[in-house]
């Protein structure tokens, strides 16, 4: 069990010390219980032993600045903080720590003699349950995206938030962590090798000082939080049916204690690095609807790039153990150079835009806005969701609201509509895309963000769904398990209220009608074009 990783076996570590102790556990007697398919991972900074039933991790004796296992008691202490860290994400796999005793040429796990190395002890389970794997099989789910989705915002709505009078996470250290990396990457890759868009984004983190205001802001605010720090899908599994997160990062606290957000950008980030664009703001969708966290849109972007840049140097410091010139070497620094590619990509990226669903409940307005929201890069804001989160209650929740009574009085609906409008311009400064999914009905409700006033400039599109009304009192009858509570009775008042859009509005934006089949790829093309072209 273990991240993506390059594998050997058995692996031939440059002949250190470390390297021969390796070398020699390649040996069945040397575990104390039966072993199946005996092999090794090795990463930049660790040995992962599998041995079938178990599998021992064993820290490099390394020191990169960032992290320093440089003797046998650090590596102890990071071993033992490895464990407990990881427990809090998956504690059926993750046992003890072993002392390997012996010597470097008959080294025994928890046999006699003078401890020469430490390892932490798990259970093994097949390389094909990580979600890199099936990634990179292509058979990554929309479920299984939800669920890591579900499981990250809970996770973060219950980790420990940092101290007010720590540096965790503050706008000092965010900063000096965005520089490492360009300094760490600017050490690992040859100067000739590295790509122009690489100084394009140490201007862009100058241009970009002023978000750090905003970091510091989120600190104050306790969105800084003991988190995982190193959440891609090499650190992932599908367990059973479940996704279980592991190997998170305990060599430095300050790479863990982060921004909430800042962890959601890395599994986004992955997720288009990887090639699923469409399943990265699925995530991010989720993400946000569930935890409720839009206050930082405007990191997205920043930490968005940041995430890439951890791991181009990631892949840099693999690459620079090669030797430089070698085919080999050139191969190995593709991958940097990509994510690279990616973070000056996001950087540059100008996606503001602004799409209305239109239409009476039931008539198919959020299917549709979960397909654009993949489609062109979209974040979703469903009035039934913010409407209940505005009394606190949850998406799924029952708020057992009389008609036009409880969470739906005219009072409410203000509120809930006030809401949203505020969520919109927030990320429409940001530079991204929204789409509004509600049933705006009235003009009024459509003006509302029609006038939006916004600095990026932005393209409107009202998507007008429209369905027979026997389709739509047949789809409402039969609905389970959603977050709208349109009834009958309520559709009954859409339809005898609804105003229909006026001129002065088809002059603010362009309409696309979707009728009760859905929208096809032809329309969902229109759509872009109307919003980027």
């Amino acid at each position: 069990m273990t991240g993506h990783k390059t594998h050997h076996s058995p692996p031939q570590p440059n002949g250190t010390a470390a390297g021969k102790l390796i070398a020699s556990l390649d040996n069945p007697q040397a575990f104390g219980h039966p072993l199946q398919n005996l092999r090794v991972i090795e990463t930049h900074i660790s040995w992962v032993i599998l041995t079938g039933q178990y599998a021992y991790k064993i820290k490099k004796p390394v020191n990169f600045g960032f992290l320093d296992f440089s003797t046998l008691d650090k590596r102890r202490r990071y071993c033992a903080e490895e464990l407990r860290l990881n427990r809090r994400f998956a504690p059926e796999i993750y046992l003890e720590l072993v002392e390997i005793r012996g010597s470097e040429a008959a080294p025994r796990i928890g046999g006699e003699g003078e401890v020469i190395e430490y390892a932490v002890k798990m259970r093994e389970f097949p390389q094909s349950c990580l979600l890199s794997a099936h990634a990179a099989q292509g058979d990554l789910r929309p479920s299984t995206i939800d669920d890591i989705a579900d499981t990250l915002a809970a996770l973060h709505l219950d980790s420990n938030i940092a101290a007010v009078d720590s540096d965790f996470g503050s706008a000092a250290q965010v900063e000096h962590w965005s520089e490492q990396n360009l300094v760490q990457i600017a050490s690992a890759i040859p100067p000739e090798d590295l790509p122009n868009n690489y100084f394009g984004l140490k201007r862009w983190y100058r241009e970009n000082q002023a978000l750090l205001e905003i970091v510091e802001e989120r600190r104050r605010a306790g969105h800084v939080r003991d988190c995982h720090g190193d959440l891609h899908l090499g650190n992932m599994a599908l367990i059973d049916g479940k996704t279980r997160f592991f190997d998170c990062i305990e060599f430095n606290p300050e790479l863990r204690w982060i921004d909430t957000l800042s962890e959601a950008a890395f599994v986004a980030m992955d997720l288009h690095a990887r090639g699923y664009s469409g399943f990265c703001w699925r995530f991010l969708n989720r993400y946000f609807e569930r935890g409720g966290d839009r206050d930082g849109i405007a990191l997205l972007r920043y930490y968005f790039v940041y995430r890439a840049l951890v791991r181009a140097k990631v892949e840099a410091l693999r690459a620079g153990q090669e030797k430089p010139g070698a085919d080999k070497y050139h191969a190995a620094l593709r991958p940097a150079i990509d994510y690279i590619d990616l973070a000056a990509n996001w950087a540059a990226g100008h996606r503001a835009g602004l799409v209305l669903m239109h239409g009476l409940s039931g008539s198919g307005k959020s299917t549709v806005a979960a397909q654009l929201v993949e489609r062109l890069g979209a974040i979703q804001l469903r009035s039934d969701v913010e409407r209940k989160r505005l009394f606190g209650l949850g998406a799924l929740d029952a708020s057992r609201s009389s008609t036009g009574g409880g969470i739906y009085t005219p009072a409410a609906t203000e509120a809930t509509y006030n809401a949203l409008g505020k969520l919109a311009q927030q990320i429409i400064a940001a530079d991204f895309t929204v789409i509004i999914d509600a049933t705006l009905l009235k003009a009024s409700q459509r003006r509302l963000f029609l006038e939006l006033e916004t600095a990026p400039s932005m393209r409107r599109v009202i998507v007008d769904c429209d369905a027979p009304l026997d389709e739509l009192r047949r789809r409402i009858a039969a609905r389970e398990g959603d977050a709208s509570e349109a009834s009958l009775e309520v559709l009954e008042r859409q339809i005898q209220a609804r105003e229909p859009l006026e001129s002065a509005e088809r002059e603010l934006a362009s309409v696309v009608r979707v009728d009760a089949d859905g929208i096809d790829d032809e329309t969902i093309e229109r759509i872009r074009e109307l919003l980027f072209s």
